[in-house]
């Protein structure tokens, strides 16, 4: 049997991640969350020393998340929270009615609150209500539960997910040399993990035909490049983390300038912490003590598995 066949990794995933009723959302299960608390220390490790570290709710504020244009972008992805509207009296009349076709889902209405879609979108604004970025640049640590409405379920393809991003903001040479410099960092951390991978260029899933010349218009630019690890299959390794230049786009929409009054440019690198750790399961297997020293030593597991 493959390292990366469909039986091997249906087995993998059922021993550390299980379903709770609903597609893309899975309960985790103590040895997943034991590599999850390896792989966020050693993340933590490859911290930047002026790093500002912020953990954002998995819900932000949907009056935000429309002015960055992600509903327009990104519909297809997008959770909105809603809630029950009416009166007890409606409310009750509705349960008792309550048929094939006239259901309590009905009745609910959008709230000023969506799901998160990815850790970074609520600290563009955030930062802009502080006031202009200094000369030097800023660097974050975020964090988040996030949301994305996905349309297959295939491991490491959830709808609820963590992700863990270090952002930059500042001058267009810093943030293009701290997007190309994560990219050297994230090699060397996959190699004491012991993980197989590639990097090449990559493009976000943005909507329909216009969707797909922006699509086209960012792979051509190289503005984000994805680090690839077989999960399901060699042949179609998964996105385990991404690293993204976004050159002015959120300085523009937040008004993010710097101390000269130029537009702020910026740069990410996300970790996708669940497919991580399911990339880990599925090289490496169940069994902890038999993986290598290197990435136990990395995970913080040495010495626990002996």
């Amino acid at each position: 049997m493959s390292k990366y066949s469909p039986e091997r990794v249906a087995s993998i995933t059922d021993a550390v991640l299980k379903p709770v009723g609903a597609n893309g959302v899975l309960a985790r299960t103590g040895l997943f969350e034991r590599v999850q608390d390896g792989l966020a220390a050693a993340i933590t490790r490859e911290r930047h020393a002026d790093a500002e570290v912020l953990s954002f709710p998995p819900v932000m504020s949907r009056a935000l998340l429309e002015q960055s244009e992600y509903h327009k972008n990104f519909p297809h992805l997008l959770g909105c929270v809603c809630s029950m509207r009416g009166s007890e009296v409606e409310i009750r009349t509705l349960f008792a009615n309550e048929s094939a076709e006239k259901r309590w889902v009905d009745a609910l209405g959008p709230t000023d609150l969506v799901l998160t879609p990815a850790a970074c979108y609520p600290l563009y604004p955030f930062v802009a209500s502080r006031g202009s970025v200094p000369s030097k640049g800023l660097v974050f640590d975020v964090a988040s539960y996030c949301f994305r409405r996905e349309a297959t379920h295939e491991p490491g393809r959830m709808q609820s997910f963590r992700m863990r991003e270090y952002v930059y903001m500042g001058t267009p040479n810093d943030a293009q040399g701290f997007r190309q410099g994560w990219v050297a960092r994230a090699e060397g951390l996959m190699q004491r993990l012991g993980l197989p991978y590639q990097i090449d260029r990559a493009s976000d899933p943005f909507f329909g035909r216009v969707g797909k010349m922006m699509a086209v218009s960012q792979v051509e630019q190289a503005l984000k490049f994805e680090l690839l690890i077989p999960v399901n299959s060699e042949e179609k390794p998964t996105a385990c983390m991404s690293f993204n230049y976004h050159q002015d786009h959120f300085g523009t929409t937040w008004g993010l300038r710097r101390d000269n009054g130029d537009l702020a440019h910026t740069a990410c690198v996300a970790f996708g912490l669940d497919r991580l750790g399911l990339a880990l399961f599925a090289t490496h297997g169940l069994d902890l003590e038999k993986w290598p020293a290197s990435a136990r030593e990395a995970l913080g597991l040495a010495a626990k598995a002996r």
